[in-house]
Parts: C-alpha cells; sequence; structure tokens
C-alpha cells in the first residue's frame, strides 16, 4: 500500500475486519481499535465454522510469539475521521498484500483442544501465555473504484454492462482485466460505492469499446469471478439509462417521454415506451422477451402482458402526479 505519487492517498472511512474469534464481543473489538481514532462497530457476524484457525511463528526480539489467526468472524469499523485509517494501516503488518493488526485478547486464552491444530508441529492444549490475535485489516482506497483502461475511447453508456455480486475486495482494475480477458474491448471499469462512506456496495460497471464484445458479455449472462480465495458467480446484464427516448418512435408516441423498458434480446436491444413495446414485441418471435427497468442502480426484469406491471405504490406516485382532469377521468372510468 505505498504511497506512489508522492501525496497523501484517501480512503473509506469504513474498514472491513475479518479473522475474529468466534467469542469475541463488540466491545472487546472497539476497545482495540480506540487508540486508532474514534470509532463504531457495525455488522459483527460469527460464521459457524469449524473452529479450525492458522497459526504462523514470528521472532520479535529474538523471542518466539505465537500470533493466532482465526477465521470464523468478520466485523466493520466506521471512523470519524479518514486519518485513523491512514494510521491503521501504518500500524498493520503486511504479508501476501494483505494487512493483519495483532492485538492481544482474554477471549483467546484457555482455548479447548478441539480449537488448535497446531503449534511448532506439536498439538498444544492452550496458546502460548504471550499469544496475540492477527486480525485481518481491509480498507478501501478510493482510487480503486475507477480505472481506465482504454482513454482514447469515449465512453459508450450502451454498450457498458452492470456487473452484480462482485466480491467487495475486487479493485475496478481486476475487474477489467477480467472481463477484457473473457470478452475484449474494455475500455474502463467502474465499483459502485456507497456515495457517502465511499465504501463497496458488491456491484460494478463495465464499458466496452466495441458491440461484439458488449454483446457476448451480455449473452453469458454469469461469470465467474475469483479474487485471491474468494471465487463468486456474478450476473451481467446490460446498464440501463432512465433518460432515453424510445428508440422506435422517438417519443411522438409519448409525448416526448422517456422510454421506461430496455430489451436486452440481441435482436432488439432497444428502448422502448409502453405503446411501442406491446407493438413490437406482439408477435411469436419476440413475445418471450422481457423488459428491464432500472432499480435503483440496478437492472431489473418484469413481465410484460400489454398493460404496464406496477406496484400499488407506482401507482399512487403516478396518479398523484397526475393533473386533475386525469385524475377525474380515471376516477370515472375505474369506480371501483
Amino acid at each position: 500500500f505505498p504511497d506512489t505519487d508522492g501525496q497523501a492517498e484517501r480512503y473509506s472511512s469504513k474498514v472491513f475486519l475479518g479473522g475474529l474469534p468466534p467469542d469475541i464481543d463488540s466491545d472487546e473489538i472497539t476497545a482495540s481499535f480506540r487508540r486508532f481514532g474514534p470509532q463504531s462497530l457495525i455488522g459483527l457476524t460469527k460464521l459457524k465454522a469449524n473452529h479450525t484457525f492458522h497459526q504462523k511463528v514470528m521472532l520479535s526480539f529474538q523471542k518466539e510469539i505465537s500470533y493466532l489467526r482465526f477465521s470464523v468472524g468478520y466485523a466493520f469499523l466506521l471512523f470519524q475521521d479518514e486519518a485513523s485509517v491512514q494510521m491503521l494501516i501504518d500500524a498493520c503488518i503486511q504479508e501476501d498484500d494483505k494487512l493483519y493488526l495483532c492485538v492481544s485478547s482474554p477471549t483467546i486464552k484457555d482455548k479447548p483442544v478441539s480449537h488448535i491444530t497446531v503449534f511448532n508441529s506439536k498439538a498444544i492444549s492452550s496458546p502460548p501465555a504471550n499469544s496475540l490475535l492477527q486480525v485481518q485489516i481491509r480498507p478501501w482506497r478510493l482510487s480503486d473504484a475507477d480505472y481506465v483502461l482504454d482513454a482514447s475511447m469515449p465512453l459508450d453508456p450502451r454498450k457498458t454492462v452492470f456487473v452484480g455480486g462482485v466480491p467487495r475486495p475486487l479493485k475496478a482494475v481486476e475487474l477489467a482485466m477480467i472481463m477484457d480477458r473473457l470478452y475484449g474491448g474494455v475500455c474502463y471499469a467502474g465499483i459502485d460505492t456507497d456515495p457517502e462512506l465511499k465504501y463497496p456496495k458488491g456491484a460494478g460497471r463495465v464499458a466496452f469499446s466495441n458491440q461484439q464484445s458488449y454483446i457476448a458479455a451480455i449473452s453469458a449472462r454469469f461469470v465467474q469471478l475469483q479474487h485471491a480465495d474468494i471465487e463468486k458467480r456474478v450476473e451481467i446484464k446490460p446498464y440501463i439509462l432512465d433518460d432515453q427516448i424510445c428508440d422506435e418512435c422517438q417519443g411522438t408516441r409519448c409525448g416526448g417521454k422517456f422510454a421506461p423498458y430496455f430489451c436486452a434480446n440481441i435482436t432488439c436491444l432497444q428502448y422502448y415506451c409502453e405503446s411501442c413495446w406491446a407493438n413490437i414485441h406482439s408477435g411469436p418471435a419476440r413475445a418471450n422477451h422481457k423488459p428491464l427497468i432500472k432499480e435503483g442502480e440496478r437492472p431489473r426484469a418484469i413481465p410484460f402482458d400489454g398493460v404496464r406491471t406496477v406496484s400499488a405504490k407506482q401507482c399512487a406516485r403516478v396518479f398523484l402526479q397526475a393533473p386533475l382532469p386525469s385524475r377525474l377521468t380515471f376516477m370515472i372510468s375505474h369506480p371501483n
């Protein structure tokens, strides 16, 4: 995690803690990290595992110390000050591009034999008195959220895909390289982050420089992404825009309103208003196509039977936003 450009790197105030022991509590965690500044703990999760953890031996001041590394729980720390994250990073031990912080913990004393594997190739019933708990620290560097692979190519949102379920440690450059290796033509990759904490939300976007690579990606639908020891099956969908005019009628049949539907089938790949969708997809050849809509940042497929399918909340919002004469007409036509 070196500072390559001579300027202080900026990190998200949200930091992942991994490898927590099964019996650690929130007070113990916050006490161990209090020296780095004010923070709060969220999302303490204790996984049901086999309680096996790995151990390694390190030399410190010519004295053998056992660092215990658990793999059965995780949590997140929210620091008030971004400088606290840099202080935490500086205090960590780096090993194979991973950061670890050694903290003492009363919970790792007097462990049952079943929780201990080996120490110095010998089975033991309890860890040494000077044992330290080794917790993985995973900060998120803000510059890792975007990566431009080919700056000469303009970004075309109609050649951009949404990748859902992305492992949170995955950087934009890694996502770009994976997708470019699979489909070619990648010019940009981005990791979606929380607007307030600027921490990954588990999704990303990839822009292609050509239609062939774009179609190959959305046709695959699913792809295996591997990051370190994490392997995950993620879904690829077209990136949906909410400010596009109907490609079929150019807004003439919908009063110039933005098109609500996108057809991801490779025979279409167009935005449609409700009228044009019903007209174009009325035949048997396209009857099985499902419209995609933008729901938050994620595209979602919805059914279409010739009448727009909306929720009761959406219906109420549209009704209240309509002019009064239109509301009266609707109430007279639909008395029930």
